[in-house]
């Protein structure tokens, strides 16, 4: 592996910035959402209703000590509370799940900024965001930069901390850990057959897009060949429309699709509304209604 470009460390500097500044308004976001709570007239944090905004709804920071490290990442601190990062999916391999466990075993004992986000999780842990105070190290922005894990929404509609991408992209450039290995392409069937069961980060180009009344099918691949068919359902399929995405505006395009693969006729997995990056530009203009019809098969 080639050694690390001026480039590449500006950018991971840069990502690591980013995530650092995040944080501190992430901090400040809590202030003035205590400060708001506390005034007359204004509805408390957990009186939010249950959406994607209230899934990434900060709640009050608080100064924490990191007692130890349970399996996938959890944080178990002197509070008794049990934590994990937010934004941020565990590795399924074990190589790099064990050097993940090992990363976060050797801050234990450190002082660490909690701030929760949204309701617990289904193992009753508190997802949230975690800043060492000393040297502001962001745990997640951490083991994402190290390619010891991926930015990842888990079982939240929306990813809570979108800049981690861009940390999560720095180290991919880098080939550090997860991504010391090429990603699988989109259509090489075989290569994908032999990651079922696991969650995945592929790369390929949409060839046809197949609009039905509960899900819409995202092809990789020719009929007749073993790819790639991502599934969205309904409900995400109106959202991801919401914010522009569309048969006419994905077809043909260069994307990033992460999610749980499974083999059912072929390899297949389905896409949270965040599971889904456009790589290359548009070059064209939203089809208007006619235009959209053409594209649906």
């Amino acid at each position: 592996m080639g050694g690390i470009t001026g480039w590449e460390r500006q950018r991971s500097a840069a990502a690591a910035r980013v995530v650092r500044a995040g944080m501190r308004a992430a901090v400040r976001a809590v202030v003035l959402t205590a400060s708001l709570a506390a005034t007359p007239g204004v509805l408390p944090v957990r009186a939010a209703p249950r959406t994607s905004l209230s899934e990434c709804m900060a709640g009050p920071a608080r100064v924490e000590v990191i007692a130890g490290i349970g399996p996938r990442g959890e944080i178990r601190l002197a509070s008794g509370v049990r934590a994990v990062p937010d934004s941020l999916r565990w590795p399924d391999a074990p190589e790099a799940a064990s050097a993940a466990q090992a990363w976060l075993e050797a801050r234990l004992g450190a002082r660490v900024t909690m701030i929760p986000r949204g309701q617990p999780d289904r193992w009753d842990r508190v997802r949230a965001d975690l800043l060492i105070a000393e040297g502001e190290e962001d745990l997640a922005g951490g083991l994402i930069g190290a390619g010891l894990a991926v930015a990842d929404a888990n079982e939240a509609d929306s990813l809570c901390r979108p800049a981690l991408r861009l940390v999560e992209a720095a180290a991919r450039a880098r080939r550090l850990g997860l991504w010391r290995a090429p990603l699988p392409g989109a259509q090489d069937g075989p290569a994908l057959r032999a990651k079922a069961g696991h969650f995945v980060v592929v790369e390929g180009r949409i060839r046809h897009i197949g609009e039905r009344g509960a899900r819409t099918y995202l092809d990789f691949a020719a009929r007749g060949t073993d790819g790639l068919t991502v599934t969205v359902s309904k409900r995400t399929w109106r959202m991801m429309r919401a914010r522009g995405l569309s048969a006419a505006s994905l077809e043909d395009r260069r994307v990033r699709v992460r999610g749980l693969l499974e083999v059912r006729r072929g390899p297949t997995l389905e896409a949270a509304i965040d599971g889904i990056e456009v790589l290359d530009e548009a070059d064209r203009p939203e089809a208007g209604p006619d235009g959209e019809r053409e594209l649906r098969r």
